[in-house]
């Protein structure tokens, strides 16, 4: 593993990053799922800008690391907020997803750095928790940082809606 020679910058997105912001969602998604099909790719290149347009600095915070101008490192922390409960009193809780690094900044640390600023930024906005969903190589970074495998009651489950067009 080399060491990386520059000081990268670590800052949150703002709406000029957004074509970046897209294409470190698609590069997360190749990753993650193998490929994307030609048409998946086309319908999320025309939605993800909108979405991130709508949302960034308001109930999504992309935190990134930065090599110069060049993203290289992202993770999203999705704000929800529901009505509240003894599990969240505050009624807010975050969701953090698309934690990704290009492959030649990997295992250098910057996720990690990523996800500390979410927890610094959780804890003081008054979110009652963080969930996220981990993969096989991340899962010792997230307990590392205090992540806890959780523990349900319930039976997660999900209906898929139709595409009506």
């Amino acid at each position: 593993m080399e060491k990386i020679e520059k000081e990268l910058k670590y800052r949150t997105a703002d709406q000029e990053m957004i074509p970046q912001l897209v294409k470190m969602r698609e590069e997360f998604i190749v990753c993650d799922e193998g490929e994307i099909s030609a048409d998946d790719l086309k319908a999320m290149e025309k939605q993800l800008p909108v979405y991130f347009a709508k949302h960034l600095g308001h109930d999504l915070i992309a935190y990134t690391a930065m090599d110069e101008d060049r993203i290289i490192a992202c993770a999203f922390l999705l704000i929800i907020e529901k009505p509240a409960n003894p599990h969240f009193i505050h009624g807010r809780v975050g969701e953090i997803y698309n934690v990704y690094t290009i492959p030649e900044y990997q295992h250098h640390g910057i996720a990690s750095e990523l996800i500390r600023q979410i927890i610094v930024y959780a804890e003081g906005h008054e979110l009652d928790r963080i969930d996220l969903a981990a993969t096989e190589q991340g899962y010792g970074v997230y307990e590392k940082l205090g992540f806890i495998k959780k523990k349900e009651a319930y039976q997660e489950m999900r209906y898929v809606c139709r595409r009506i067009h």
